[in-house]
């Protein structure tokens, strides 16, 4: 049924945000109606986010108008959103980790007995049943802390399927998700748009807009630039209107120019990883793929001195190594650059220049051990024009990026210690298809300087088309190993879904 013939639930008319003088939203208008999907695309801080904030009450507009069945709105709080039947799924995660799954789901809405008592076993029970519909075997006692990223995003959708909301917003639903637990949620949304709920999916990964998505609203610096249906958008379509111009070669490879080896890894074990070996040398971009819990995250982290290593042996430029922690292997030319900015990249609280420059502060200090500003300044100044960084100054606050700027922060920080090795885990996640090549063609950049890059990745078009060799974990095993000209989606999924983990090596 076309969105002509249908009522409409909810209506955003004329929606205007600034922040600090800077204008974020502009003249915004967009509908939604039952039983419909609708996309929300757009480059990094093009103002996603902030739309579906205003929407859901964590914002307020400083003009325009929100109708919902027939009757204009305004949500101050989130609270107030969610008892009018809207629940939203944040990009970032907000939930407690001290908690259970269960806890979570509930929190702040927990059943009660007839005494006004905390029900646990309803909660528990109802939270099951929650999960279960994901198809999850969590059990809902577990504390989230202890749940992979992957488990804990479900924990958030399970929580929005527990308000019963009429309108979904989902941003970023999959970014953490693996490709079984992606089908699983496209499978639910298809639930929920039968029951006649009407669905808001912002998402970086554009096939599933063609996949999941009725219709597509297209945001490009604060205005909306296209509402339609998806099946009337080819994807070279959607790119273009996103970025304002055409986007050749979104995968530009360059073929290296190898040097000396860098790193050896020799029958690595370390928690969640088993008997792991490989070597990688100067200008090769060696890609990681497997499922999620495969084991990469944690090899990464057993290399860079972020976990104990249980045996096995690490070597850089042929000398053995032993990291106590991140800061020593940094100090050997190793950096690491997390998959969860939020968690383990980022200080939140504080500036970009704080937190770009605070890796390689000894480079900006002087005989006294006084920071030269004004070195750190350019060179800061540096990174933001080169990553095409979206802020209003270099003093702003970092939690009030987009997630994508803020993933550049990410990069920018750990390249400026001028690393010889760079451990890049997810380093496109949320970053919009403009910034994802930009940062492809950091990469080749690298390779160009001689740097060895370990690239761990989900996305398997990211994976075939930037690296020059392919080596595969499941179980925490090597599973298979291919040269670019073997490897291919279907050789890399056999050998990541490999029960066994047996060792399936092509030999370069």
């Amino acid at each position: 049924m076309s969105s002509e013939t249908r009522q409409t639930l909810m209506e955003l008319k004329g929606i205007e945000k600034r922040f600090s003088g800077v204008t974020v939203l502009e003249g915004v208008d967009l509908a939604l109606y039952p039983g419909c999907v609708q996309a929300l695309a757009g480059e990094n801080g093009a103002g996603k986010s902030t739309l579906m904030k205003v929407l859901s009450g964590v914002h307020q507009a400083d003009a325009g108008d929100i109708w919902l069945r027939g009757s204009k709105v305004r949500f101050t709080t989130p609270r107030q959103a969610m008892d009018a039947g809207i629940a939203i799924i944040h990009q970032e995660l907000n939930l407690v980790g001290g908690l259970s799954a269960g806890e979570n789901i509930f929190l702040g809405r927990e059943p009660r007995t007839r005494l006004g008592t905390i029900d646990w076993g309803r909660l528990y029970r109802q939270a099951g049943e929650l999960l279960s519909r994901l198809k999850q075997h969590i059990d809902p006692r577990t504390p989230v802390a202890g749940l992979s990223i992957g488990q804990q995003q479900m924990v958030e959708i399970a929580r929005a399927l527990s308000l019963d909301a009429e309108i979904i917003i989902m941003d970023e639903p999959t970014d953490a998700l693996t490709d079984i637990e992606t089908d699983i949620l496209e499978q639910v949304v298809a639930a929920l748009r039968e029951e006649g709920r009407s669905l808001v999916m912002i998402t970086h990964r554009l096939p599933e807009i063609f996949r999941m998505c009725d219709s597509v609203a297209v945001l490009r610096d604060g205005h909306l630039v296209h509402d339609g249906p998806t099946a009337a958008l080819s994807e070279n379509d959607l790119i273009r209107k996103m970025v304002g111009r055409e986007l050749a070669d979104r995968y530009p490879y360059e073929p290296p120019t190898l040097g000396e080896e860098m790193i050896n890894v020799d029958r690595l074990s370390a928690p969640g990883v088993f008997d792991v070996s490989f070597s990688a040398r100067a200008g090769e971009v060696l890609g990681f793929g497997g499922l999620m819990g495969a084991g990469r995250t944690e090899m990464a982290q057993a290399i860079c001195g972020d976990v104990p290593i249980k045996g096995g042996e690490v070597r850089i430029r042929q000398a053995p190594v032993h990291f106590a922690s991140p800061q020593e292997a940094l100090r050997a030319g190793l950096v690491y650059v997390p998959e969860d900015r939020k968690q383990a990249g980022l200080l939140l609280e504080h500036s970009v220049t704080d937190n770009m420059s605070l890796a390689a502060l000894p480079a900006f200090c002087g005989p006294l051990g006084l920071i030269n500003a004004g070195r750190e300044r350019a060179a800061v100044a540096h990174y933001i024009d080169a990553f095409r960084i979206k802020l209003r100054d270099m003093h702003q606050s970092i939690d009030t990026l987009s997630g994508g700027n803020q993933q550049k922060v990410s990069l920018a920080k750990a390249l400026m210690t001028q690393p010889d090795i760079v451990i890049l885990d997810e380093p496109t996640r949320g970053v919009d298809v403009g910034a994802k090549r930009e940062i492809y063609l950091l990469i080749n950049e690298l390779k160009r300087q001689g740097k060895c890059v370990l690239l761990i990745s989900s996305e398997m078009p990211e994976l075939l088309g930037l690296s020059d060799r392919i080596m595969v974990l499941a179980n925490g095993r090597i599973s298979g190993e291919f040269t670019r000209e073997d490897a291919t989606q279907e050789t890399i999924m056999t050998a990541a879904a490999h029960s066994e983990a047996a060792t399936e090596t092509v030999t370069p």
